[in-house]
């Protein structure tokens, strides 16, 4: 079982991501954020493996931070990108932070789940067209 934190300002995204992913027999959702500072928090609950972070929230943290405080924890789960936002300077930095993935909010939803699944066992998982920005960027 993978035990997720949905990290989005928006209620209606997290429940619709809720709902999504709940459909899975390996996915749980254990928790919700509504900024980068509660994912932060959360994030040190027991049973999360995987943090699906937005890149964008009010406040002043932000989601490229909030991704490397994560990381920084001991035990700390690992982080896929979710968001709006593809600049390569966001895809750098969420990478840089230590994202495993980053993926656009318009996956299509089997897209969706097999790069929490590859993110949750240590594996890349980077939207083709994520992926191939960066090849060119290096």
């Amino acid at each position: 079982m993978i035990g997720l934190l949905l990290s989005d300002d928006h209620p209606v995204v997290r429940a619709g991501m809720r709902a999504l992913l709940e459909a899975e027999d390996d996915l749980h959702v254990v928790g919700e954020a509504a900024s980068a500072e509660e994912a932060v928090r959360l994030a040190e609950t027991p049973g999360i493996d995987l943090v699906l972070m937005d890149l964008q929230f009010p406040g002043a943290l932000q989601g490229v931070d909030a991704t490397r405080r994560i990381r920084s924890m001991p035990n700390a789960p690992r982080v896929l990108v979710l968001t709006n936002y593809d600049t390569d300077a966001d895809i750098l930095g969420a990478i840089e932070a230590g994202a495993s993935g980053y993926l656009l909010k318009d996956a299509p939803p089997g897209e969706l789940v097999a790069a929490i699944r590859a993110a949750a066992a240590g594996e890349s998982a980077l939207a083709p067209t994520v992926a191939s920005r960066l090849d060119e960027s290096q």
